[in-house]
């Protein structure tokens, strides 16, 4: 026997932790969760996902032909209920398997038709956003022009004015020069 060698320091002695029964699916895992978290360093075991049950596949190669002819031993009954029994439940599983994949396809071909259709709606909202802004900046140039056409005319207004003395300062000398006034002044209004 080997030789003792320094004692071992005793071990932490755990809390006892009081019993407490869950009353509910809601309390047992926040208990579970408690116990959990009381140690955030320990790893928690997550379990793989389980590999779908597959049956064996049939032999390629049947030694044992069980016929319909008479004589067959009664152990033989039993062998041949085992692989019926094995027989129904490989088609059973494709069925099953035949099913799941209908049903896959079905969804997702539904969920192809909720995007198309859901793409669809964002393209007539954004249609409808483009031309709700397009209404705002036309009527904002509108009102640009409008501003400038506000400002011109005071403009024009003053040559206009300008272009009228200088017509009337025309008439009168007109008038002067001829003694007969005209009948009516183009250009008036």
């Amino acid at each position: 026997m080997a030789a003792p060698s320094a004692p071992r320091p005793p071990r932490p002695r755990k809390e006892p932790q009081p019993l407490v029964i869950p009353r509910s699916a809601a309390e047992e895992q926040r208990l579970r969760l408690e116990r959990l978290m009381r140690n955030p360093e320990k790893t928690v075991p997550i379990p793989e996902k389980l590999n779908e049950w597959a049956p064996r596949p049939p032999p390629e190669f049947v030694r044992d032909v069980m016929g319909s002819s008479a004589g067959a031993g009664s152990g033989e009954f039993h062998v041949y209920r085992h692989l019926r029994r094995r027989e129904y439940q490989r088609q059973d599983f494709m069925d099953a398997m035949a099913e799941k994949q209908r049903l896959d396809e079905e969804f997702q071909k539904k969920l192809e038709r909720n995007k198309m259709i859901a793409e669809e709606q964002t393209a007539k909202r954004r249609r409808k956003r483009q031309k709700l802004k397009e209404k705002k900046l036309q009527a904002k140039k509108n009102k640009l022009e409008q501003k400038k056409q506000e400002k011109e005319p005071d403009q024009s207004q003053e040559q206009v004015s300008s272009e009228d003395d200088e017509e009337d300062s025309k008439e009168e000398e007109e008038k002067e020069d001829d003694a007969e006034e005209p009948s009516f002044v183009m250009g008036r209004g």
